[in-house]
């Protein structure tokens, strides 16, 4: 009965995964565009404003409180601080990047996720799943090209974007049971107007008025990103990590098509073979991860 249970959870926490990974790719497209033509912080801080707006509504129609003494836990704080630092850095990521380059160094993600899952949460991770976590590592340095005259130093936001959301997502794993996801996303998304605010500072640049396209973009990103938050913090609390972020992998096929359907992207060799290791990977961990501690 025991496995039963733990299967099915791993199914549901698995379609979840994927829900939040399509709605989050159809949000970084709508991020891209509306960056086109708006300063990166405002779109930021805009971006915020609505997400935490709408889960503000959610708590309040679902009872939730949003000032809950849980809310001021060590996990929460060590969630927003990488909330702030996974959402600056992957934004500046998708503005400054093709998104497809973005989207598949972000899917080194999942390979933290597991690696952290068994550090922090003594999840039994056996040489085998570690071998490849090292394997799909390998596949990231390889999209990176470090050394080469093709080395991009942006890419290295990505990067840094990428391992804040992994810390974000053990951080949610640790946070108290009895917080919903509603407070979860709201919370998200006031470190996404505490990202722009900061940033504002940095880039300097005067907030405009969006125009009618813009606009459209941001308020596509905002429902898309609320609808992906809440699957995602979902997933991330149902089954197992090593179970269930592998299908975060499923972000690789929709955001490259969307960057090479919508903005004309190109992929590299580099690019295919560093993504196929990095998939590969995953979907051994996936396999692994039903015999635990093999």
């Amino acid at each position: 009965m025991q496995i039963a249970t733990d299967r099915t959870a791993n199914l549901r926490g698995s379609a979840f995964m994927i829900a939040a990974m399509a709605a989050f790719a159809v949000e970084d497209a709508f991020l891209k565009a509306a960056a086109q033509s708006l300063p990166v912080s405002e779109v930021l801080i805009l971006f915020g404003l609505g997400g935490a707006l709408i889960f503000a509504l959610v708590a309040r129609l679902t009872g939730a409180h949003l000032l809950a003494p849980e809310v001021a836990s060590r996990p929460m704080q060590i969630r927003a601080v990488f909330e702030v630092v996974g959402r600056l850095f992957y934004m500046l990521a998708i503005a400054l990047l093709p998104l497809s380059t973005a989207t598949v160094i972000l899917q080194a993600t999942p390979l933290v996720v597991v690696a952290g899952a068994a550090l922090v949460f003594s999840e039994r991770v056996g040489w085998r799943r570690w071998s490849a976590i090292g394997i799909g590592l390998a596949g990231v340095l390889i999209i990176l090209q470090p050394g080469a005259e093709s080395f991009s130093p942006l890419s290295l936001i990505a990067v840094v974007g990428m391992l804040g959301f992994a810390g974000r997502d053990l951080a949610s794993r640790a946070a108290p049971a009895g917080l919903s996801t509603a407070v979860l996303g709201y919370y998200g998304f006031l470190a996404l107007i505490v990202a722009g605010s900061g940033y504002a500072l940095w880039e300097g640049a005067a907030f405009a008025l969006p125009d009618p396209r813009a606009a459209m973009c941001l308020l596509g990103a905002i429902l898309c990103g609320t609808a992906a938050y809440a699957s995602l913090m979902k997933a991330m609390r149902t089954g197992e990590v090593s179970a269930v972020t592998p299908f975060r992998y499923t972000r690789l096929i929709f955001g490259v098509a969307l960057g090479l359907l919508l903005f004309g992207e190109s992929l590299t060799p580099a690019m295919l073979l560093g993504s196929a290791l990095i998939v590969a990977s995953g979907l051994f961990i996936l396999w692994r991860g039903k015999r635990a501690g093999n």
